[in-house]
C-alpha cells in the first residue's frame, strides 16, 4: 500500500495518506450531511449539516490514525522495525519490517490497536454526554457517532481471524500452546479466509435484499480472504525454510559498482556486461553505500542520464532490507521490499558478504519440497528482468486493519 499524499510525521512515524481515503471522506460526508443527521434533526441549515459531515470523517480518520500509530509505537518498542503508516479505504497500513520475537510481544502488538480504539470511543461518549447536555444537537450527534464507529473498529478488529487484530491475537495464543508460529499464523489465516467468506455471503444477501449497502460487506470479505491467503502461503514458505540460514542461500562474493558514475556512463559500462537487475553501491573504502535496480535507471529520462549519477538514485543503505549470515532466512522474508526489487543485503559487520534474490529464496524453497506458484497462493518464481514482486506476494511484516 503505497502513499499518495505525505503528511508529515507522528510519534517520529511517517504517515501518508492513500488515494482511497477519499472514499472514507465521501462517505461519511454524504451518509451524514445528506440522510442520516436530517432526518434525525431536522431543521439545521445545509451549512451546519455539512460541516458537521466534514469534522466527523476528519475525526474518523484520526480515530484510524491513532489505531495504527498505536500498534507502530508499541512494535518499535518490541524491536519490530516500521517504515511508516497509511490511511486507505478499509482502515489503516502499519507497516512492520520484521515480526514479533516471541508470543508475548506479537500479543500487546496486536491488542494495544483495538484498545486505542476502545478509549478513544469512550473519550468520545463522554463528549457526546456532555454535549447533549448542553443541548448542542449536531455536535453531540457527531461525537456519539465517532464514540459508536470507535466501538464497531475495536471490536470487529478483535474477531480472531487474520489479518485483523484478533487473528494476530490468535496466533499468539496458538504459538505459545504449540510453539510453532508458523503453524499458528496458518490456521489464524484459515479463520481470516472463513470470515472472509462469511462476509461476502452476507454482502450478497444484503444487496439482494436493501441493494447496495451489501457492496461494502462484499469489498472487505473479499480482501481479508485475499489477504488472509496471502498470509497463509506465506506462513507455508517459512514453515519450508525451517533450518535454512542466510549463509545457505546467499549469492557470495558480491559484483559491487562505483555510485559516482553517471547513468549514462553505468549503463554503458556496467549494466551491459552484468546479467543483473540490481546493483549493489560501495564507497572507496568498500562499505555498502547503496541499491540500484534497472527499473531505477530506466526511469531517468535519456537527456538526463549524462548529469544524473547512479548514486543519486539509489535506494540508501538504511532502506535497504538487510540481514546477518547466520539469521534464519524464514526470519529475514517479513524483510522483503519492493523498493529493492526484493532483494536483501547481507552485511558482517557493516562489510557487504552477500546478497539475497528471490530466485535464490525460490531454489531454497523448491529444495525443501514446498511447491511454489500454486493457484490462490504466492508466486515466487521472480523475473530477474522484472524485479517487482507480483501481485500474489505478500511482505508478511505488513499489518493490515481493516
Amino acid at each position: 500500500m503505497n502513499d499518495t499524499i505525505a503528511l508529515g510525521r507522528v510519534a517520529g512515524l511517517r504517515v501518508g495518506l492513500h488515494w482511497s481515503v477519499v472514499g472514507i471522506v465521501v462517505l461519511v460526508v454524504v451518509g451524514l450531511a445528506g440522510y442520516t443527521l436530517p432526518l434525525l434533526y431536522p431543521g439545521h441549515s445545509a451549512v451546519g449539516y455539512v460541516l458537521s459531515g466534514v469534522a466527523a470523517a476528519v475525526l474518523l480518520v484520526a480515530s484510524l490514525l491513532a489505531h495504527e500509530v498505536s500498534h507502530a509505537v508499541v512494535a518499535r518498542r518490541n524491536g519490530v522495525a516500521v517504515d511508516g503508516i497509511t490511511l486507505w479505504l478499509l482502515g489503516g497500513v502499519a507497516r512492520l519490517r520484521g515480526e514479533a520475537g516471541s508470543p508475548g510481544a506479537e500479543l500487546v502488538i496486536a491488542v494495544v490497536g483495538p484498545a486505542a480504539s476502545l478509549v478513544l470511543a469512550v473519550l468520545f461518549g463522554v463528549a457526546w454526554w456532555v454535549a447533549d447536555l448542553m443541548t448542542a444537537e449536531l455536535v453531540a450527534a457527531v461525537l456519539g457517532y465517532l464514540a459508536l464507529l470507535n466501538l464497531v473498529i475495536a471490536v470487529f478488529n478483535m474477531v480472531p481471524a487474520a489479518p485483523l487484530d484478533g487473528g494476530r491475537v490468535l496466533r499468539a495464543v496458538l504459538w505459545r500452546l504449540g510453539g510453532d508460529r508458523y503453524k499458528a499464523a496458518v490456521w489464524s489465516a484459515r479463520a481470516g479466509r472463513g470470515l472472509g467468506f462469511v462476509l461476502v455471503a452476507l454482502g450478497f444477501v444484503e444487496l439482494l435484499a436493501r441493494g447496495v449497502g451489501g457492496i461494502w460487506w462484499v469489498l472487505l470479505g473479499w480482501f481479508i480472504i485475499s489477504v488472509a491467503s496471502a498470509e497463509e502461503q506465506q506462513a507455508r514458505v517459512s514453515m519450508a525454510l525451517a533450518g535454512v540460514r542466510v549463509r545457505d542461500v546467499m549469492s557470495s562474493p558480491v559484483e559491487t559498482a562505483d555510485g559516482r558514475r553517471s547513468v549514462e556512463e553505468f549503463v554503458q559500462k556496467v549494466v551491459l556486461d552484468r546479467p543483473h537487475s540490481t546493483f549493489p553501491l560501495t564507497d572507496d573504502s568498500g562499505r555498502f553505500n547503496g541499491l540500484v535496480t534497472l527499473r531505477q535507471l530506466r526511469s531517468v529520462p535519456a537527456r538526463e542520464r549524462r548529469s544524473t549519477s547512479v548514486a543519486a538514485l539509489a535506494v540508501p543503505p538504511e532502506r535497504v532490507p538487510a540481514a546477518e549470515p547466520d539469521e534464519p532466512l524464514a526470519t529475514v522474508l517479513p524483510r522483503l521490499s519492493a523498493d529493492t526489487g526484493g532483494r536483501i543485503v547481507v552485511l558482517r559487520a557493516d562489510e557487504l558478504v552477500g546478497i539475497v534474490s528471490p530466485s535464490d529464496i525460490s531454489r531454497a524453497v523448491a529444495r525443501h519440497g514446498l511447491h511454489v506458484g500454486t493457484p490462490g497462493g504466492a508466486d515466487l518464481r521472480w523475473s530477474e528482468e522484472e524485479p517487482t514482486p507480483p501481485p500474489g506476494w505478500w511482505f508478511p511484516g505488513q499489518r493490515e486493519d481493516a
